[in-house]
């Protein structure tokens, strides 16, 4: 009898503290900010598992490579496939144990550690006011008037920037330093992350701006505004997919929860109206009207980490060196 109550004792107590026992989470500024995804899907999640969650907002993969097994982070969410080389090398990251089979993505997802919690094509977003015929390919972008100049990011400081050299670089491989050449005098400024850029294209300082194929669905949604538009290239589009990786350091049980809790349509169907992405693991009958009406690539061009790590130094140093000059 005594042995029941002190089981029962036991497991009432372990229950307890996985109740209670604060989950943290590592996310970007944006993924925090009050018009962001994070408190309506901390909100969720905490009444899911009857425990309590703190984002800790900041730089992702610096900070945990700098803090090491020492990490506070039990979750960390936003980081992108281009970084995920950099980050399954530190040994930091545990198998997210989910059903790759839920995720509704444009291409195969096989790994078991960083597990998708949204998606988009990078793509160049346009005026319509200001452009009428909108480059169909890069092809047609690099030819532009040098009067329609676009605003981009630095692959150096910035994931999207990152993703368009590798984007130009898949398509156009020893060729892309002369794409670069030819582009140089079309873009106005380069900034050092996407909020810089698409500020001044709101602002009419460019009447193109590097973003996302999703992003216009903002402007339709919440502005009435339609002449924000993506060009959508023959050669195919980036595809740029956003990740959320438990960390191997963590013991919090309610660290698997969210892992499951990421892909459950509580998580899912806050992601397209604050994160202006698609969800990952729901296809386009459950979107939103507005994303569902989104023109999209026909091909989604997609590098491996390994892939994309064994080029990044190159295709970074072959647009620094074009646009230097």
């Amino acid at each position: 009898m005594k042995a029941h109550l002190i089981a029962a004792g036991i497991l009432t107590a372990t229950t307890a503290v996985a109740q209670t026992e604060t989950l943290t989470v590592y996310a970007p500024d944006y993924f925090t900010s009050e018009w962001g995804p994070g408190p309506t899907i901390e909100a969720a999640f905490e009444e899911s598992c009857g425990c309590e969650m703190e984002f800790l907002p900041g730089d992702l993969l610096p900070r945990i490579m700098l803090e090491g097994q020492n990490t506070r982070a039990d979750i960390v969410i936003g980081l992108n496939t281009d970084v995920t080389a950099k980050a399954r090398s530190t040994g930091l990251f545990a198998p997210h144990g989910q059903d790759n089979g839920q995720l509704e993505l444009p291409i195969e997802w096989t790994d078991d550690t960083f597990l998708p919690f949204d998606w988009a094509y990078v793509s160049f977003i346009y005026d319509a006011t200001k452009i009428e015929s909108p480059p169909a390919s890069f092809e047609a972008l690099r030819t532009m008037p040098v009067d329609q100049k676009a605003v981009i990011q630095d692959p150096r400081s910035s994931i999207s920037g990152l993703a368009l050299v590798l984007w130009v670089k898949a398509v156009y491989g020893d060729q892309a330093e002369a794409f670069w050449r030819d582009m140089a005098p079309r873009i106005l400024t380069v900034t050092k992350g996407w909020s810089e850029a698409y500020g001044l294209f709101t602002d009419g300082e460019a009447p193109m701006v590097l973003s996302y194929n999703t992003s216009p669905a903002y402007h339709i949604a919440f502005e009435e505004d339609d002449t924000k538009r993506a060009a959508i290239f023959e050669e195919g589009h980036y595809g740029f997919f956003e990740l959320v990786a438990k960390t191997s350091t963590t013991d919090n049980p309610n660290a698997d929860k969210f892992m499951e809790f990421v892909l459950s349509d509580a998580f899912q169907s806050a992601i397209p109206m604050t994160n202006f992405s698609y969800p990952s693991a729901q296809g386009p009958s459950e979107w939103p009207e507005v994303f569902a009406n989104l023109p999209a690539p026909d091909k989604a061009i997609f590098m491996g980490e390994d892939e994309a790590e064994a080029i990044r130094a190159e295709a970074i140093e072959e647009w620094r060196r074009a646009l230097s000059q």
